[in-house]
């Protein structure tokens, strides 16, 4: 048996997360004092009223090596292998983390680690794809794991940000950039290549009218995007833009699934509010 585990940046939702039998290791995201696990637990618009109150980003850090260990040890007893999707190693030690874990518990030639380059629903775009193949159960973990391979380089992740003020105060932008984009009314597209996030177009104007030119540009890629699924993830943006959103993806008529998510305490404590992205995977 293959058994899929993933940390908490993947955004996939409850839902999709228990269909799948997905096992999750939480980051953690410290406010002051207080450390709370990413996942349920976490309340992002208490987050994110902390962090304007104390005029500061929460801290986020990966898990540990033993926080990963029980997962581990159900899986060797059981004499399970294990594929684990991580974020980008560019932006965390997560994939670090559960390697070191596997080797702790002689586990490693069981253990595929799928770094993902990516964060959010980038990474779900690849556990979905793997929970098909582990369901059809015709190849093993480490066929799926260079199945992923091949796929990372494919999955297009971006998101447009309100603000920059929560990427400059988690260190992500310069003071300069985040001062000049709100005076300009500056609504960059943040795009992760490479396993890092860069600014891609910079749009002008209210963020439902940015949001709806953000998508439209997407049409070159999106015609071309696999039709099993694409991700609407945002971190609390207006039911009615999500909706647009959705409706112009339908427009396409190619979609198995368009999935709906909403950022987890992680990517929320960086992008901040009012932050949307369409996440597919792109076809040759």
């Amino acid at each position: 048996m293959i058994r899929i585990h993933a940390d908490s940046t993947n955004d996939l939702g409850p839902e999709l997360i228990e269909k799948h039998n997905i096992r999750i290791v939480p980051l953690y995201v410290r406010m002051g004092e207080t450390t709370v696990k990413d996942g349920a637990d976490l309340d992002i618009e208490a987050m994110y009223a902390w962090a304007d109150k104390m005029k500061t980003t929460p801290q986020t850090s990966a898990f540990s090596p033993a926080d990963a260990e029980d997962a581990i040890l159900e899986a060797k007893e059981a004499g399970d292998d294990i594929l684990f999707f991580g974020i980008s190693t560019e932006m965390s030690a997560s994939c670090s983390s559960f390697k070191i874990a596997a080797e702790n518990l002689d586990w490693s030639d069981h253990t595929f680690v799928v770094d993902s380059r990516n964060l959010s629903s980038g990474i779900a775009l690849l556990i979905l794809k793997a929970a098909k193949s582990v369901e059809k159960g015709d190849k093993t973990a480490a066929e799926i794991w260079l199945e992923m391979q091949s796929l990372i380089p494919r999955v297009r992740a971006s998101f447009v940000v309100d603000t920059l003020l929560y990427l400059w105060r988690g260190g992500r932008c310069s003071a300069v950039s985040a001062l000049a984009a709100s005076a300009l009314g500056i609504k960059p597209k943040i795009v992760v290549e490479n396993g890092k996030m860069g600014v891609g177009h910079k749009y002008r104007g209210r963020i439902d009218k940015v949001i709806e030119k953000y998508v439209a540009d997407l049409a070159p890629q999106l015609k071309r995007a696999d039709p099993d699924a694409v991700f609407i993830t945002h971190s609390g943006v207006q039911p009615e833009i999500v909706e647009k959103v959705r409706k112009s993806l339908q427009g396409y008529k190619k979609f198995d699934s368009i999935i709906e998510t909403h950022a987890g305490g992680v990517i929320s404590s960086h992008c901040g509010p009012g932050t949307l992205g369409v996440l597919f995977i792109e076809n040759d």
